[in-house]
């Protein structure tokens, strides 16, 4: 095991969310690869959809309003954990990045 970060995916079993959170660790694991420690896909029910990153929760799809595309997912991951990390066509133009996740809404 890695000495990288761990990422939790908590997601409604109810709700179908299965594939759209796989996909989202699929786009994680393509784009960090092996500087991630875990990710793990967790199972709940009532609606909920929580991304946390060393226990601590970064995205909630009540709080912030749906949920992370690819683009802004990578980015809370990057901003979190190696703020200096370039992210290539994945940043955009200086002025693209959104000040807080809700923002990209």
């Amino acid at each position: 095991m890695t000495s990288g970060p761990a990422i939790t995916f908590t997601y409604c079993t109810q709700c179908n969310w299965m594939l759209r959170t796989a996909w989202m660790a699929q786009e994680l694991l393509s784009t960090f690869g092996q500087d991630l420690g875990l990710v793990t896909l967790i199972p709940a029910t009532g609606g909920v959809f929580r991304i946390g990153i060393d226990g601590k929760q970064v995205w909630d799809r009540k709080e912030n309003g749906g949920f992370p595309d690819s683009r802004i997912l990578k980015r809370l991951v990057r901003d979190h954990v190696w703020p200096e990390r370039d992210l290539g066509h994945v940043d955009g133009p200086a002025g693209d990045k959104p000040d807080t996740p809700g923002d990209a809404a």
